[in-house]
């Protein structure tokens, strides 16, 4: 068996969040091609609407009318944000500012991520918010105005630093969020936002006078969709793949310049750098070496590290991540549900707090894997499971609808 073939994946679900919560902002009409099609963006777009927000889809086709926020009308039941904390953190800097009460809620797995990261710089610019102890729901009241801060990221998280920004789009003053390690940056670059740098910070300011231009594209395709296939294609001998049209945003290709560094045959070609850069990657089959992974890197590829870690198992030498705490607080414990589910294949791992350690190459064995309902555990388990002389059996496998309906279908269509 090997991988071989074109494919174009789905639109980018970070840029597609984006781009439909900063239209519905603006007041006017903006268009967009290949807007993601998975259940993460539907929560938005359905959130958005229960808010007010006109809009169109149709076979990655969106086109949506907005207006300012204080135009928007309060729904008639609580916002459900399915499993998207993107869809949560991002409309809650949204939704600080609206005159009329809301509530937010989502999945069971959703209401057992921590929102008190958002929650605290929020109140701190004036938003009132009570939550379950830090958790869904999230109810919402008005206020007399938010007051712009500078607020320090205690984490890397983009999710912190858009919410805080969308916030600053409606407060007195200016907003500064600053960054001690950079995290992607979608929010910045298709707003169009100053950003400075001072003693090795990113300050990203905004303020209330601030216009959102329309950022009517075409989105790429999805760089952390490609992770899955990339990796496929490096570790199947014979596989050679084309992904065409993928985002090279250079906050989310920190997964491939490892994978470069370990050995990995991957050609970029650019074709598109604004709004945001796009291009097309070709893979072949490689043998491939365990390399260091620099902290640096790791808010860059934080949601690739489960496969990138079924890379490392097929790679000689040490594979070890460490300053990856954050993946604790995933959709899964993803560092806990990694190590459980490597053992079952009988890999000896080592766990951190902050992470996990094991020596390649190893040959997984078959195996009956748990996904805990997350996304990406259930497709990196897929892949490893092309390389498992017996079976290798995903408990959830209709998970991956999460992020990527179409996973299996596009995979089947790859193999020789």
């Amino acid at each position: 068996m090997k991988l071989q073939g074109e494919i174009t994946l789905p639109g980018d679900k970070s840029i597609s969040h984006r781009a439909a919560l900063f239209s519905a902002i603006r007041e006017g009409e903006s268009h967009f091609s290949h807007f993601s099609g998975n259940e993460d963006c539907a929560s938005t777009l359905s959130c958005l609407r229960a808010l007010g927000i006109q809009h169109e889809y149709d076979n990655g086709r969106l086109r949506i009318k907005g207006k300012k926020p204080q135009d928007w009308r309060q729904p008639s039941e609580a916002l459900y944000a399915g499993n998207s904390g993107t869809t949560t953190r991002l409309l809650s800097g949204l939704l600080a500012n609206t005159s009329f009460e809301t509530v937010l809620t989502g999945d069971v797995s959703l209401s057992q991520r921590p929102m008190e990261r958002i929650i605290t710089p929020l109140s701190l610019m004036g938003a009132r918010i009570e939550s379950a102890r830090g958790r869904l729901p999230l109810r919402f009241f008005p206020t007399t105005g938010l007051k712009g801060i500078r607020y320090v990221l205690p984490v890397a998280s983009a999710q912190i630093k858009s919410a805080v920004l969308l916030a600053g789009l409606f407060a007195e003053g200016t907003t500064e969020v600053v960054e001690n390690k950079a995290s992607r940056d979608h929010t910045e670059r298709m707003l169009g936002l100053p950003l400075r740098e001072e003693e090795g910070q990113r300050i990203i300011s905004v303020s209330g006078d601030f216009e959102v231009p329309d950022i009517s594209m075409t989105i790429p395709g999805d760089i952390s969709s490609a992770a899955f296939f990339i990796t496929a294609a490096l570790i199947i001998p014979g596989s050679e793949l084309l992904i065409k049209n993928v985002s090279l945003n250079p906050t989310r290709t920190a997964f491939l310049n490892i994978l470069q560094n370990m050995g990995g045959q991957i050609e970029i070609e650019t074709v598109r750098e604004a709004p945001e850069p796009m291009g097309h990657i070709r893979v072949q089959s490689s043998e491939l070496q365990n390399v260091e992974i620099p902290d640096d890197v790791i808010p860059n590829l934080i949601d690739e590290i489960p496969i990138l870690a079924i890379a490392g198992a097929r790679a000689v030498g040490r594979f070890r991540i460490k300053n990856a705490r954050e993946l604790r607080v995933k959709e899964s414990d993803r560092i806990k549900v990694m190590v459980e589910n490597f053992r079952r294949c009988g890999l000896q791992v080592e766990e951190f707090d902050d992470g996990f350690a094991f020596c390649g190459p190893h040959k997984l064995s078959g195996a009956r894997v748990s996904t805990y309902g997350d996304h990406r555990i259930a497709m990196a388990f897929t892949i490893a499971g092309l390389h498992t002389d017996e079976a290798l059996q995903i408990d959830d496998p209709s998970c991956a609808s999460v992020s990527f309906p179409d996973f299996y279908s596009t995979l089947e269509s790859l193999i020789k």
